[in-house]
């Protein structure tokens, strides 16, 4: 069984973008409508800009799948482009502060920025996103329920209240910022509009909860085998992420032990929530990771997403050809895209805990991870 990977190439107005998954056991059914039900779900979010209504994202699945099933060979696809314009792009005279263009120009020992930001730019997240929604597939199997959804916008936070049970698909579908409190939709719609007359973008924070998680997945062998590692920089692969936490997150470094740390306690009813006969959690502070591990409780991340770089009003910059003081290039961007950004953060969740769910109960087919998958469970609750 080759361990879960993934690579995406392709620029933001080239021809198409391209993914390729390898390490998917055979026989799991793709739906490829839910594969483009998230691509559409990555587009959308009040305060996206121009580029959102050129381009129609559907996925192209070219290889490692036969009727609708996967093969256990590498699975490509892509995401073609409308906008292919990339040749005949002007190349921006300065670079953007807040963007790869300077420091991209430096590595590259040239000076056009261009090449730089087509590759850059957050448009390849649409082929992670295709890619997520496969690996989610694969999860969801085993009953692994990932959402995500918006918990600050610019000035204005949402209530954040605990949920249980079914996801609360249809109250984040209604609302234009991907949040689960209605009564802050409007304040955020404000922010966003205060921000466009001015020019100005606006970043927020998206937080991903992971229902159904067996414990066990990740490991403490190695510090980069951590989920916490794994999980913190596929998120802050994200363009724009500048935090990421888990749990309490940031509030527990100023809180006392004994307000941070998850009590064991007797389960009840004969279950506890890693399906144990024994154990039980009294809270879930650590975001159900421990050690790098996870311990049965629902998972809980969020990522903290800068305001765009790229703002209407201009930014101080320097010409490539003068060396002068000028106001960086505008290139065509959105005035917010935390909605989107959360939409792209729970593929990434989905690719790495995917990638840790067949490390621990893979094989060349799906029915050998299942019943691998049903042993450990057995195993568990024998504990």
């Amino acid at each position: 069984m080759t361990a879960l990977s993934w690579r995406t190439a392709g620029e933001s107005h080239g021809k198409t973008l391209i993914g390729m998954l390898e390490g998917l056991p055979a026989g799991l059914p793709l739906d490829e409508e839910r594969i483009n039900g998230e691509l559409l779900r990555r587009q959308g979010g009040y305060g996206r800009g121009g580029r959102m209504k050129i381009e129609q994202d559907r996925v192209n699945l070219l290889s490692g799948i036969k009727g609708g099933v996967t093969l256990g060979t590498p699975l490509a696809f892509e995401v073609p482009n409308r906008d292919r314009t990339l040749d005949e792009l002007p190349d921006p005279t300065s670079p953007r502060p807040g963007h790869a263009d300077l420091a991209g120009c430096w590595k590259y020992e040239h000076l056009d920025a261009r090449a730089v930001l087509e590759r850059a730019s957050a448009r390849e997240t649409a082929a992670r996103v295709a890619a997520g929604s496969i690996a989610r597939q694969v999860l969801e199997s085993f009953g692994v329920r990932i959402f995500a959804h918006v918990v600050a916008l610019g000035p204005v936070l949402a209530k954040n209240e605990p949920w249980k049970g079914d996801l609360p698909l249809e109250m984040r579908q209604k609302s234009p910022f991907y949040c689960l409190d209605s009564g802050a939709d409007r304040a955020m719609k404000q922010a966003v509009d205060d921000a466009s007359d001015r020019g100005d973008t606006l970043g927020g924070v998206f937080e991903v909860r992971v229902l159904g998680l067996p414990p066990g997945l990740g490991s403490y062998g190695q510090g980069a085998d951590r989920l916490t590692s794994t999980l913190g920089a596929a998120l802050f692969s994200i363009p724009a992420i500048k935090g990421v936490e888990f749990g309490l997150g940031f509030e527990s470094a100023g809180l006392p032990g004994s307000q941070v740390h998850d009590s064991i306690v007797p389960a009840q009813g004969g279950g506890g929530s890693a399906g144990s006969s024994k154990f039980a959690r009294g809270s879930n502070r650590a975001g159900g990771l421990e050690g790098g591990l996870t311990n049965g409780e629902a998972l809980v991340v969020r990522a903290a997403m800068k305001p765009i770089s790229t703002l209407r009003q201009g930014l101080p910059s320097v010409s490539f050809g003068t060396g002068q003081a000028e106001e960086a290039t505008y290139q065509r961007s959105d005035v917010t895209a935390v909605p989107a950004a959360s939409v792209v953060g729970e593929a990434l969740v989905a690719l790495e805990l995917c990638r840790a769910f067949l490390a621990k109960f893979g094989g060349d087919s799906m029915v050998s991870v299942r019943s691998e998958f049903s042993r450990h469970m057995v195993r568990v609750r024998d504990l």
